[in-house]
Formats: C-alpha cells, structure tokens, sequence
C-alpha cells in the first residue's frame, strides 16, 4: 500500500542501472522540490542498508543466491525470515565477531554437505507467466508507483514544509 493505492506485487530498491520497471524502485537523478529530494535520499540510504544486509545472508546461506523468479511467494519469504532468524541467532550467540564470517578459502558454501536439487513449487500456466512478466515490465506503473511512494514517504515524514 502506497500513497492509498493497493500494489500487488513486491518490488527491489535499484539503483540507475535498472530498467524502469515497477519491480526496481530507483532513487530520483535531478529531484525537483522537497518530496523529491526527501524521498531519493531514504531510497538511497535504504537501498544501501539492503544491499549490505543481503550481502550478509548470502555469504552465508547458498539458497538466497538462486532465482527465486518461478519459487512461491510464500516460500521466498519463509526461506529469508528462517535466514534472518539464524543470522540474529548467530549474532547473539557469537557475538559481532560472526558478521565478519566469509567462508573458508577453497571451501563451498554448502561446506562439503551433498544437498538435494532445489525444489521451487507447482509450475505456472504459460499464459500466467507471459502476463506477470509483461505487468513487471510497465513503465507507466512504474511511473505511477514512483510518485506513489514518493507521497508516501513524504507523509510518513509529516509533510508540511520542507
């Protein structure tokens, strides 16, 4: 829920690189007024935190590293809440020394254990799929969701002048 619009699908913080697309949210390059520029500077110190945060969960567990395109949405974020709770756990047992854990050098990131190929849910009907990737492919409902967010952030923050 943006800016009082209902969005159905879940979408990354990118940087420029990426298409205009409603599933990458990118900072704004020349902002104009106070919404703006508000809102690039969270997108961007959030997109960072993110990235970081990430980078953590897959040094350390190989599954977040596999397309999750055709995987159920409800398994994607069971498998990130279950990484992000042993993360926390490991934090709390080993302290913040385990936040600079990288694996051994010439070790896998599976650690020798034969694991069995990855299941990822039912396969979706062609016609399914042939419309959710031209839905994630709108630059007008990226446009659209873009100035959402930007409202949004704005009121969360309280509006009023800058």
């Amino acid at each position: 829920m943006a800016n009082g619009t209902q969005y159905s699908r879940a979408y990354y913080l990118a940087d420029g690189i990426y298409p205009r697309w409603p599933v990458f949210v990118k900072t704004i390059r020349q902002p104009v007024g106070p919404k703006q520029t508000y809102f690039a500077k969270k997108q961007e110190s959030a997109r960072k935190d993110v990235e970081r945060a990430f980078g953590v969960l897959q040094s350390r567990w190989a599954i977040i590293r596999c397309p999750v395109r055709l995987w159920h949405d409800n398994d994607v974020a069971d498998i990130m809440t279950a990484c992000i709770i042993l993360h926390n756990m490991i934090i709390e047992d080993e302290g913040f020394v385990a936040e600079r854990w990288a694996p051994e050098d010439c070790a896998s990131t599976s650690h020798g254990i034969a694991t069995p190929p990855l299941q990822m849910g039912v396969p979706r009907s062609n016609e399914y799929l042939i419309q959710r990737f031209t839905n994630m492919r709108s630059e007008i409902s990226y446009s659209t969701l873009q100035a959402d967010l930007v409202e949004e952030v704005w009121n969360r923050r309280g509006g009023g002048a800058a």
